[in-house]
């Protein structure tokens, strides 16, 4: 950080070009969303920085908060959301394992066979039939398999 002389009040020339070159050499990834603690960040400096004279309204300082902790309430959810999906998916894909399912190929035409296995190494889970992964969203229809 700059020193200043307390005396005469000038800035270290020295100092300024040294901070300079550290804030530079520092590699920083800029946020690209906003978040609670940049929230906070903003509010303090918005607290330090105001007019003495004419203070942040309490109300509207009250409403912002009130808007971060329901947006960050939105964020769980969506994010148990996606979470309770995927379960679902997973379990949907675990019962077809011995069933018949059948599902439209690449030319067009209705394929049907016996679901082998399940692949859960993608966001979607892929169901094994006759040595072909497909995926789980791409199955048009369950029948109990006809060999037992």
């Amino acid at each position: 950080m700059p020193s200043i002389d307390q005396i005469s009040g000038n800035v270290d020339a020295s100092s300024v070009a040294n901070a300079l070159a550290s804030s530079n050499s520092a590699s920083r990834t800029p946020k690209q969303t906003m978040d609670s603690e940049m929230f906070m960040q903003l509010l303090v400096s918005q607290l330090k920085n105001q007019d003495p004279s004419s203070p942040m309204d309490t109300n509207a300082m009250i409403g912002q908060t009130t808007q971060l902790a329901m947006m960050e309430q939105i964020t769980n959810q969506t994010t148990t959301a996606n979470e309770g999906f995927s379960l679902q998916m997973r379990i949907a894909a675990s019962n077809m394992v011995g069933r018949e399912v059948s599902y439209t190929g690449a030319d067009g035409k209705p394929v049907t066979g016996t679901a082998t296995s399940v692949s859960f190494a993608d966001a979607v889970p892929k169901v094994t039939v006759a040595g072909k992964e497909i995926a789980l969203d791409l199955i048009s229809g369950i029948s109990a398999s006809t060999s037992n």
